[in-house]
């Protein structure tokens, strides 16, 4: 197996894997964002400090970069699965010009 061919079988991977992480993100963050609107654990010390406002807006704020990081690192698997096409055409042309050097 050539580098490039090992190279993009990497990439691949990588990219398969971070293409999965909004399918295990899912969940937890929309049980998030649905307790963000509920901060009856709080008690009375939510009331005592008036900070459920603060902690409700903490809380969308968290729940909105972990969307933009899933966002991002679904961009990263595309690119990362274009570049792996790319070497594994890359090595195709490669072995294709060594063919015709031989014969």
């Amino acid at each position: 197996m050539s580098d490039l061919k090992k190279q993009a079988t990497s990439m691949h991977k990588a990219a398969s894997g971070l293409r999965a992480v909004g399918h295990h993100t899912a969940k937890p963050l929309q049980e998030f964002k649905a307790q963000s609107h509920d901060l009856g654990a709080l008690g009375a010390l939510g009331s005592l400090l008036s900070a459920t406002n603060e902690i409700h807006e903490g809380m969308s704020t968290l729940a909105k970069l972990t969307k933009a990081l899933d966002e991002e690192w679904e961009a990263e698997a595309k690119l990362i699965g274009g570049v792996s096409d790319a070497f594994d055409l890359l090595d195709v042309l490669i072995a294709a010009e060594a063919q015709a050097k031989k014969g």
